[in-house]
């Protein structure tokens, strides 16, 4: 017979903001079974004080805590880890998720009862049971193999009304990826495996009717099953504004069915998420990523006229690829369209096949999270130190959306690639920083490299950063622009609407 009224279990992680919610959390808490009623969510952040986080935990007084670990938490959970059994050693701690699925580990986890590796939407319930019935395991890595779909029970009413009216709601509508990636974790996956669309809809309609308007899908493949696919955008489309809806696509699988639907939205409803990483054709192979060129320019040509924003996604440092080639894929992209580009930095994730290039190309990661790539056969450590600040004043100053017509004006006479390489070169010279730098700086810079470096003329350089600046209501106008703002009609209303305000 069970104890169960003197258990308690903490169902806890580090999210990498505040405004996140882990799903993964909530499933395991929909899978508890009998053990529900004393298992509780508790969740904070990575800006938390670890200490703090520690005495919101302990005030429970857990028997079992779980914890999800990630690439962007990792280290602060070694030390939560430590702290936790520091103080409270009897309390077994269960570590799951994506950073502890796949050896070798990188961070010293040892402190760790039991560590869950694949998905533990029901071991984590089962290895509770046997902890409370004083029958735990012998292993404490334990390996599982993939569930059911079907055996699962759905985590959505456990967002509470706090999540829906502050973060973002994380939905599913698969798991897995056909695709091989060397790079990326979802590539170690069998087989893609879909949840009962019905029964999904559903669950939806549940989370709508309680207020729920920010949707992202974390599905890695949203457009494989186009049946699905129609399905899911139907459900929004029905729907009043506004709503935001955030989807992962592949960008050469666009039917015209799907296009038709996706017409339909409107401005500032549905984000899409492509993930390009590069367009040259021979790295691509390199790191086995299907590359349909003809494909891919014309579903991102088609995207750009509809009200989609996108997002496509670039990285530095695959084997075999150097500055050339990427400043090509930057360049060929901004031809295509003028969405965001997320400009990222490889990474080495434990299990994935990337590591079969070490040799042959030179490539030399940090063994410190996040893994980033330090050096390659056709990038030096230099040169991606480089790349790193050129895509973090890339996404300041382009992604962000403030200086979207500005900072246009630093390559409008050539390469995209070059021009900006040169300008956050520049940029870096003058702040030795590439953080905590106010909006304010950032346009005063911007201002003084069009004029005194690109010699363009103060009148039509303070027109246009006006217009840009200017263009969400409430701000005011910048000391650096207001000698030349004498015409500039302040009191203009917002030129633009939308739910998301990167999207603006």
């Amino acid at each position: 017979m069970l104890n169960f009224q003197m258990q308690k279990i903490i169902l806890t992680t580090l999210n990498s903001k505040f405004t996140h919610t882990s799903i993964a959390l909530r499933y395991l808490y929909a899978n508890m079974a009998e053990l529900q009623e004393d298992t509780t969510i508790v969740e904070f952040s990575i800006n938390d004080a670890i200490q703090t986080t520690v005495e919101k935990i302990l005030v429970h007084n857990p028997t079992i805590i779980g914890i999800g670990v990630y690439i962007w938490n990792v280290s602060e959970v070694r030390e939560l880890l430590h702290l936790l059994k520091k103080i409270s050693p009897n309390t077994k701690i269960i570590l799951g998720g994506p950073e502890v699925s796949h050896e070798p580990f990188r961070v010293n986890l040892d402190g760790a009862d039991y560590i869950i590796q694949g998905e533990g939407d029901r071991a984590f319930y089962e290895l509770c049971h046997s902890i409370v019935d004083g029958n735990p395991p012998e292993d404490r890595i334990i390996k599982m193999s993939m569930p059911s779909l079907k055996n699962i029970e759905l985590p959505y009413k456990f967002y509470t009304d706090y999540d829906i009216k502050h973060r973002y709601i994380y939905v599913e509508a698969s798991r897995g990826c056909p695709f091989e990636c060397e790079f990326c974790l979802s590539s170690m996956d069998e087989k893609v495996r879909a949840f009962d669309i019905e029964v999904l809809l559903e669950e939806f309609e549940l989370l709508w009717q309680r207020g729920a308007r920010n949707f992202k899908f974390i599905d890695r493949t949203f457009n494989l099953n186009i049946k699905t696919a129609n399905r899911l955008l139907d459900f929004f489309l029905a729907k009043e504004e506004p709503y935001f809806a955030h989807f992962e696509v592949v960008p050469d699988h666009f039917p015209e069915s799907l296009k038709e639907k996706i017409a339909k939205f409107p401005h500032g409803a549905l984000q899409l998420e492509i993930g390009i990483q590069t367009l040259n054709p021979e790295i691509a192979n390199n790191i086995s990523r299907p590359l349909k060129l003809d494909k891919i320019q014309e579903n991102i040509g088609w995207l750009e006229q509809t009200n989609v924003h996108m997002h496509l996604d670039l990285i530095v440092g695959l084997p075999g690829e150097s500055l050339e080639s990427f400043g090509a894929n930057l360049d060929k992209l901004m031809s295509l369209s003028s969405c965001e580009i997320q400009i990222g930095i490889l990474k080495k994730l434990s299990g994935t096949y990337i590591n079969r290039h070490d040799i042959e190309c030179g490539m030399i990661y940090s063994d410190i999270p996040p893994y980033d790539v330090l050096q390659t056969s056709t990038l030096s450590f230099s040169d991606i130190q480089i790349m790193k600040r050129f895509s973090r004043f890339w996404d300041l100053m382009y992604n962000n959306g403030n200086f979207k017509r500005s900072v246009e004006l630093i390559w409008q006479d050539g390469s995209v690639f070059r021009e900006f390489y040169v300008f956050s070169a520049w940029i870096y010279a003058q702040t030795d920083a590439t953080y905590k730098i106010s909006l304010q700086r950032l346009g005063e810079l911007l201002f003084r490299y069009l004029c005194d470096v690109k010699n363009m003329e103060v009148e039509f350089v303070s027109k246009t950063m006006l217009d840009d600046m200017m263009k969400y209501q409430g701000r005011t106008i910048p000391l650096y622009l207001k000698p030349y703002s004498a015409e500039f009609i302040s009191n203009q209303k917002s030129k633009v609407s939308g739910f998301n305000k990167r999207q603006q």
